[in-house]
């Protein structure tokens, strides 16, 4: 079965309040939606992995040209609603399945328990089938 990568940023959807100015029940509703929905994957076998991030505050870039002592810096970064936030990489028997289970994380709850609409990047984890186009 095809393995496919679902990535989450910082990009509110529907919503331009970032979640730390949201009610403290929204904030409850919407990690108990991920919460459910990934025991439901769980269950199921599709979910491989799912993992929430750091804030991007936190992030370093790394560059090194193998020989010398690597660089690091916290910057340059791309704008905070195009950092990634999370990611699932789920096993499914099909693309349309991994599209379904996207829209499923894009219709989490925000502000006032109304669906985010949350962008969701669906990309298929290379191997032999991610060839046949």
């Amino acid at each position: 079965m095809p393995r496919f990568l679902l990535m989450v940023d910082h990009d509110g959807g529907d919503f331009e309040e970032p979640m730390d100015e949201w009610a403290p029940d929204d904030v409850t509703a919407h990690f108990d939606y991920y919460a459910a929905l990934t025991k439901e994957l769980v269950a199921s076998g599709e979910m491989v992995q799912f993992t929430g991030l750091a804030d991007p505050r936190r992030a370093r870039i790394v560059r090194s040209d193998g020989a010398g002592a690597p660089v690091v810096t916290d910057g340059p970064f791309p704008e905070s609603k195009e950092v990634l936030a999370g990611f699932n990489v789920v096993d499914v028997d099909s693309e349309e399945r991994a599209l379904e289970i996207a829209a499923m994380i894009s219709a989490v709850p925000g502000p006032g328990r109304v669906p985010t609409r949350q962008p969701v990047e669906v990309r298929q984890v290379m191997d032999h089938t991610a060839f046949d186009l």
